[in-house]
């Protein structure tokens, strides 16, 4: 195949043929690599007459790391003169003695209020994205099966409409709350049974009864519009296919499933509709339940209150990526090149946009992801924010270090997100570590997102740690985050003993 027509139209969409290593040592793409990665933006590159096509329709040059036009994001007044403090945690993890083994909305809600009377202006969460809710044991809240809506796993029964107690009966609740760990598979096996069982009162009687309720849903559905549809759909197909052995996952469904438009999804859902509805009603009560502690954080006096977490990427076979495959970079997943610490690299087995895609919608996308996941929300966390520039992809099957950075049209990009972040009032902060290109932090200053400083890696060459002087005024500095030592555990040192 033509060296240079595979060179010339990877150039044109931002594929990178070189890059800088972790060791300073410039490290080469395999034309290869960067061929499929063509191949999985949708383009035509089976031979050289395909390839030529491709090459005179491309765009004219590679997008660049430019700045935004736009006014910087929201970042509210009042933090320049009076910082803020909070507690950021994973919503799992708490514990109480009315949720059912994992830790819920109404939880967070009596935490908030709690931090408040110290003086905590917000509490922080890694991400709430829905999971695959028919294989709970896909539990990782990075890896979800749709970054749009919220994990249904986390609505706390006893705040749902028509509930009462017989309904937690014999269940073995005691038992799930005492648990060393959270047991995904017993707390999901005690609550689907439950919430369906809701689902069928509220239907059957309270949606009469209620109808301010009723009212109240069917907005929320009108206003989630296909893609609230489409994940319902998702979750109602999942569930009977997990029962046939398939999988929750749409890779292992029946091809006559793949297609979100097909007549076989279409046949599913008309016949299946009240299961598409139950699914839709979970993300309702979850976004109602999460709204509602918003609220009492603002009312106990927080100033930020929520401050939630964008994964950078979905499951492959996830709802996301079935419903929206023409956004999605297709045929790779993304990761990290070989650094210290991993010296083959990293695949984190999960789908990223499509920056094609992105530059045909104007960047909405983005914004849409920005707009669901900040719902509710006072700041947000963009996990791995170089994916605003570029991220780093894996051909299927590829060793992570034959991957390649992808560019994206981030100064469009960050004007779209400058304008959601001032509609919403949410203040974005960017994950900034890891391999961050020359200039970035530059431009996220001057788009009001601000850095993410972590105590343990802010070291001065040579003079131990940095003062807090020297951090960044426009940083959220922390402790520590979800995957690295606990502030006792680095303290003590056993964190160098279970390495």
């Amino acid at each position: 195949m033509p060296q240079s027509l595979v060179d010339q139209l990877a150039r044109r969409y931002g594929i990178v043929a070189r890059y800088t290593g972790f060791d300073g040592e410039p490290v080469h793409v395999p034309r290869d690599s960067r061929r499929r990665l063509l191949a999985g933006l949708g383009l035509d590159v089976d031979d050289e007459a395909a390839l030529a096509a491709a090459l005179a329709a491309a765009p004219a040059a590679a997008p660049r790391l430019g700045r935004s036009a736009a006014p910087p994001c929201h970042v509210p007044d009042d933090l320049a003169a009076h910082p803020a403090w909070g507690i950021t945690l994973q919503l799992y993890e708490l514990r109480s003695a009315r949720n059912w083994g994992i830790g819920d909305f109404e939880d967070l809600a009596v935490l908030g209020e709690l931090a408040a009377r110290a003086g905590a202006d917000f509490i922080g969460l890694t991400p709430l994205h829905a999971p695959f809710l028919a294989a709970p044991e896909r539990c990782s809240p990075f890896s979800p099966s749709n970054r749009r809506f919220l994990n249904p796993l986390y609505i706390a029964i006893d705040r749902v409409p028509g509930y009462t107690g017989d309904l937690a009966a014999a269940l073995p609740l005691e038992r799930l709350r005492a648990a060393e760990l959270v047991d995904y598979a017993a707390v999901a096996a005690v609550k689907r049974p439950v919430l369906a069982a809701l689902w069928r009162r509220w239907r059957d009687d309270l949606a009469a009864a209620r109808p301010e309720l009723a009212s109240a849903f069917a907005r929320f559905r009108e206003e989630g519009g296909r893609a609230l549809e489409r994940h319902a759909l998702f979750e109602a197909i999942s569930a009977r296919m997990a029962e046939t052995g398939a999988g929750a996952g749409w890779h292992g469904w029946p091809e006559r499933l793949h297609d979100p438009d097909g007549a076989a999804a279409a046949a599913f859902a008309r016949e299946h509709a009240d299961a598409v509805s139950f699914h839709a009603w979970l993300q309702w009560l979850a976004d109602s339940q999460l709204a509602r502690a918003a609220d009492r954080l603002a009312a106990a006096g927080m100033r930020v209150g929520l401050y939630l977490d964008l994964a950078v990427g979905e499951a492959p076979d996830g709802s996301a990526v079935w419903g929206a495959r023409h956004q999605h970079l297709t045929g790779a997943t993304v990761g990290a090149p070989p650094d210290y610490f991993t010296s083959g690299g990293q695949d984190w087995g999960v789908a990223g946009l499509s920056p094609l895609a992105l530059v045909e919608d104007d960047g909405a996308a983005w914004a849409e992801l920005v707009a669901r996941a900040a719902r509710h929300a006072g700041a947000l966390r963009i996990d791995h924010v170089m994916a605003l520039w570029q991220l780093f992809f894996i051909p299927a099957g590829a060793r992570p270090a034959d991957g390649a950075y992808v560019r994206f049209p981030i100064a469009r990009i960050l004007e779209r997100l400058a304008a959601q972040s001032h509609a919403a009032r949410v203040t974005l902060i960017g994950e900034d570590l890891g391999l961050v290109p020359a200039g970035f932090r530059g431009v996220m200053r001057e788009a009001g997102i601000l850095s993410y400083r972590v105590f343990y890696f802010e070291k001065a060459a040579g003079a131990g740690f940095r003062a807090a002087r020297a951090y960044p005024r426009q940083a959220l500095a922390c402790l520590s985050t979800h995957d690295l030592p606990t502030l006792r555990g680095w303290w003590r040192g056993s964190d160098v003993a279970l390495r």
